[in-house]
């Protein structure tokens, strides 16, 4: 045989061997270089035509423009949340299904009500944008300030009931931490979402709503009377209401969301992601929604928003053996 016969069966051994260990691997982790050549799926896990459902599909809009592909908005709503994020999880990692993470998962996957640990289920691609949550009540209320409320509460222990969207959630957490921090004692009524909080306080069955901007065009109207917000600082369109820091108590609760995939995403779709909704979030048409909506925009990339999520999980660790929320959630 000779040397050049010799050498060509070799290459042909080793390129056979190549193509052997290829087929070894998923089909999708060859698709990067031609990512995304059909439509994406993203899914929503909160029910079409709330906040936040408006500002992912503001996100995914400019988005697809970047990656030259339909982004079709999926609403998987229910279980606060978690229904969706347990269908991002379980998804295949090909870059084709993706969706909003609430932050909550730290919480909820703690306390079983999400089959997933989003330390190592998910890829992260971007932190987006934060809530404003505020506590509000009837013009007519006695509670003139949080001040009034609180002196109140206190010499009252649980009989000012406030309602909120459902336990262990961003609403009910929330106000439990002002509560321990103000020392007083409420009374917490569940709702299965804000909508129906925010109805019974507009009939006056409930004393306050905490919630999440759904206040904004009754407050705007006359209809209610903010509070106090709960964010880092006060937002641009009630700028005369003041935080809860504002008012001495250190708590501040802005539930940023966020964008995913499941884990195991190729690394050349993750980046591909990653810089399409980096432009979109910085993009003029998000930021304009985001501010109609009062979503501050908190903008982190995938490997920051990771370590993000990372600290969140150990926080509410603690939290949830302050607030007894595993408790909570049996007694229903």
């Amino acid at each position: 045989m000779s040397h050049n016969t010799e050498m060509n069966r070799r290459q042909l051994l080793l390129a056979g061997a190549a193509a052997a260990s290829g087929l070894l691997l998923p089909a999708w982790t060859h698709a990067a270089d031609d990512y995304p050549s059909r439509p994406i799926n993203f899914i929503c896990p909160w029910p079409a035509g709330g906040t936040a459902d408006v500002s992912m599909r503001a996100i995914c809009q400019v988005a697809s423009g970047v990656l030259k592909q339909p982004i079709a908005v999926d609403n998987r709503a229910g279980a606060a949340g978690m229904i969706g994020a347990a269908a991002i999880a379980k998804a295949r990692p090909d870059g084709y299904t993706i969706g909003q993470i609430p932050i909550s998962v730290t919480r909820f996957s703690q306390i079983g009500s999400l089959q997933a640990d989003p330390r190592k289920d998910f890829t992260y691609i971007a932190r987006t944008s934060g809530q404003t949550f505020g506590i509000a009540v009837l013009p007519n209320s006695k509670f003139k300030t949080l001040k009034d409320m609180v002196a109140y509460a206190k010499a009252n222990p649980g009989q000012v009931s406030y309602a909120h969207a459902g336990v262990g959630g961003a609403t009910h957490v929330g106000m439990e931490e002002f509560c321990m921090a103000a020392g007083i004692q409420l009374n917490a009524i569940a709702y299965k979402g804000g909508a129906a909080a925010l109805n019974d306080v507009l009939g006056g069955q409930v004393d306050m709503l905490a919630d999440s901007s759904s206040w904004a065009p009754h407050v705007e109207s006359g209809k209610l009377r903010l509070l106090a917000t709960w964010g880092e600082e006060r937002t641009p369109r009630f700028k005369d209401t003041p935080t809860l820091k504002d008012l001495g108590y250190h708590v501040v609760v802005d539930a940023p969301n966020g964008i995913g995939a499941p884990a195991g995403l190729p690394p050349a779709i993750e980046k591909k992601l990653r810089d399409a909704f980096r432009f979109a979030v910085n993009s003029d048409e998000f930021k304009a929604v985001a501010a109609k909506i009062d979503a501050p925009v908190m903008y982190l990339d995938g490997p920051d928003y990771k370590k993000y999520v990372n600290e969140v999980y150990a926080r509410e660790t603690v939290l949830i053996q302050r607030l007894h929320l595993k408790e909570l959630l049996e007694k229903g």
